[in-house]
């Protein structure tokens, strides 16, 4: 069992969440360079309730994986005892919820109170918790009290000192770890002076660390600028944006690395990592700055997937490995899962290798449909099954009860649907039942469904509506049958 440190926040150098830029790549490189702690961009909480937990045992990675299948949210074990884990939240139990989803994966956990744009306030979210001290007490009392990692939270400063005080003196009796704060008003932006003795007023008027933020454009060009800020706000830790999505290297103590080598390091894990070519781009922009007219910033900006990122850097041979290597990883994985499965002594299971093709069989026909109309004139209790999903390549498999016997299909589907339709027919054959393809000539189940369309059409020539039409009729049976509802 592998025990946590917990985290520290006094003495730190920390890399801020930033939309967009916080994803692993950039995590990484910074803790590469010198930083002590990460936190990952802002993500909300109601997107984050709808993902899944997966390990990708190809990149090594945990990822949070949305519905749509996109990944919301992935880290690895290199970062795990130094990443916070930002949310947007306007509710303390949503937010205990994605808290708990991610706590075993990050370091810490916190609430951003101090975003100011629009699609973050709108929702009640960012800097519109400043404005509601109630809310901001409920939701970090909540995450106190209901996780085991620190917490945290980032705030902008009020418009007085004074109130900006007694807002941070309220946080700090939830409990929370330390606090980070941006010197500016939610209605200030880069190009206003930071507020140095607003932080520092916080600083000695709290006892839980004080992170300063928002440093970049006054105070830190380079490394030993870091300690200056630092000084100015007498803060515990500083907590770095833009001078880290110029160049993350400003966290090393030597000094800067040369741009291109930071960029070519970021690239690297970008494909190590499989990041999304948009958000790989985005941020080799952001380091490229006034560079972007140059011939590497415009084979960049016309660049439309991650090997033409990598040719426009002359890395093309290393995409080409890196990818060949977790395509062959990919594929030991698959082939020892596929053995270890064929491998299972399972003697109450009968297996059959069979795909279900609905171009086989006639609109609105299934083998399902024509399982259950089995069991039903056999007067067996409704098939039941139970689906799983593989976590590797997140395909499904199904297996289906008929009159206490079970069966499923060898091969892997890529959906709930297709697998238990696949059970369905080894289920079918091995019985010697007809399972209503094409090819099999026009069934009684056909026909009725054809006598029920009619029926519908006489009810609405009449003006009637006695019965539902029977392709809703057909849906029902389809989704009662999918519903594994238990034996009666």
């Amino acid at each position: 069992m592998t025990v946590n440190t917990p985290l520290c926040f006094r003495g730190k150098k920390i890399l801020a969440p930033m939309v967009r830029v916080g994803t692993l790549p950039m995590r990484l490189l910074a803790l590469d360079y010198g930083a002590d702690i990460v936190y990952c961009e802002e993500l909300i909480d109601i997107k984050m309730l709808q993902c899944k937990r997966v390990i990708n045992e190809v990149l090594e990675t945990v990822d949070f994986v949305a519905p749509n299948e996109r990944v919301v949210f992935r880290t690895c074990e290199r970062e795990r005892e130094h990443v916070v884990f930002q949310m947007g939240s306007a509710d303390a139990e949503r937010a205990l919820a994605v808290a708990k989803l991610v706590e075993s994966d990050v370091a810490g956990i916190d609430i951003n109170m101090g975003c100011p744009k629009e699609y973050s306030t709108k929702a009640s979210m960012g800097a519109a918790l400043l404005s509601d001290p109630d809310k901001i007490e409920s939701i970090l009392t909540t995450l106190v009290k209901g996780i085991c990692k620190p917490v945290t939270c980032k705030i902008r400063i009020l418009p007085s000192v004074e109130d900006t005080v007694n807002l941070v003196k309220r946080i700090e009796k939830t409990g929370i770890a330390a606090i980070a704060v941006h010197g500016r008003k939610k209605e200030e932006r880069p190009q206003h002076p930071v507020h140095c003795d607003v932080i520092k007023a916080i600083s000695e008027a709290v006892s839980i660390p004080v992170i300063a933020n928002g440093g970049s454009h006054d105070f830190i060009k380079e490394y030993a600028d870091i300690e200056t800020f630092q000084k100015a706000t007498a803060a515990s830790s500083v907590m770095i944006a833009r001078a880290a999505m110029w160049n993350p290297s400003v966290f090393r103590k030597e000094g800067f690395c040369p741009l291109k080598d930071v960029m070519q390091d970021y690239i690297k894990y970008a494909v190590r990592y499989d990041n999304h070519y948009t958000n790989t781009k985005y941020c080799l922009c952001q380091m490229l700055r006034e560079q972007l007219e140059t011939t590497q910033g415009k084979k960049l900006h016309a660049a439309q997937s991650t090997q033409e990122i990598c040719e426009a850097f002359e890395m093309g041979d290393f995409y080409e490995e890196t990818t060949a290597t977790f395509e062959a990883k990919k594929t030991s994985l698959e082939t020892k899962v596929q053995d270890e499965d064929d491998q299972i002594e399972d003697p109450d299971v009968i297996k059959m290798a069979v795909r279900f093709d609905k171009r086989e069989y006639p609109p609105q026909i299934t083998p399902k449909m024509y399982l259950l109309e089995w069991c039903r004139k056999e007067k067996h209790p409704q098939p039941v099954y139970e689906t799983v999903q593989r976590p590797l390549d997140r395909l499904f498999s199904s297996v289906v009860t008929v009159a206490e016997r079970k069966y499923r299909s060898t091969l892997w589907d890529k959906s709930k649907k297709l697998a238990e339709q696949a059970a369905a027919i080894v289920c079918l054959r091995t019985l010697g039942v007809p399972e209503g393809k094409l090819c099999e000539g026009e069934s009684h189940l056909v026909n009725k469904r054809k006598r029920g369309d009619q029926e519908s059409l006489i009810s609405r020539d009449h003006g009637e509506d006695l019965a539902e039409p029977s392709h809703k009729k057909a849906n029902f049976i389809e989704e009662t049958s999918a519903m594994n509802v238990p034996k009666m």
